[in-house]
């Protein structure tokens, strides 16, 4: 008979749901694997439809640069006309919607789940914490910050580099620091611009 983690032993419904959920993450895990090694081809265009290949929305004019992770991409959705760096990782273990127009730099990390630090057994999958991320349009995220589980960053804000976001950000403000505090506000809120043409071999 089978025992999770703590020594307990399943019962047989339990031992089945439990080897069907193994068979779903490693399938799961393959993809990722799978865009993983996609994400160091430096063509564009082949990239952006790989990943639309496996269920990810991405919006005209949008791109994505080399290596960037994913996690179930299925969840995850892009607008049009922005562009984001190399190295990042997008979480799609629950909703990830990212708007038009907007610049999310390199090694950008944006975490939709997160473990419970006061589980008993804290790896247990049933007590891992998920919530939404969404990013409004025309934000600009600066290299290495990170944004965790259930923030929204509102329409035009903007996040300095480094920073980690624990919390809502209003729209057109700039936030740095760790965790993330308001800096500073962005003067210009008639925004109007488009990025431009993809990097194709970047």
């Amino acid at each position: 008979m089978l025992k999770d983690k703590t020594g307990r032993k399943l019962t047989p419904n339990e031992t089945a749901g439990k080897i069907g959920f193994r068979i779903r993450t490693v399938l799961r895990e393959l993809i990722v694997y799978d865009l993983h090694l996609i994400g160091h081809i430096p063509l564009h265009h082949f990239r952006r439809f790989k990943y639309r290949l496996v269920g990810m929305k991405i919006g005209k004019g949008s791109s994505i640069h080399m290596y960037t992770r994913f996690y179930n991409p299925r969840n995850i959705k892009v607008g049009e006309d922005t562009i984001i760096g190399e190295s990042a990782v997008l979480d799609g273990r629950h909703r990830l919607t990212i708007g038009n127009h907007v610049d999310i730099a390199s090694e950008v990390m944006i975490y939709n789940s997160e473990h419970n630090v006061e589980s008993k057994h804290f790896a247990a999958v049933e007590e891992i914490v998920t919530a939404p991320v969404t990013i409004e349009d025309y934000v600009f995220i600066g290299p290495r910050a990170i944004i965790l589980p259930g923030v929204t960053i509102g329409h035009g804000a903007v996040v300095a580099a480094g920073a980690v976001v624990t919390r809502d950000v209003p729209p057109f403000a700039i936030v740095g620091g760790v965790p993330a505090r308001i800096i500073g506000e962005r003067k210009q809120k008639e925004l109007n611009y488009r990025l431009g043409r993809a990097a194709w071999f970047r």
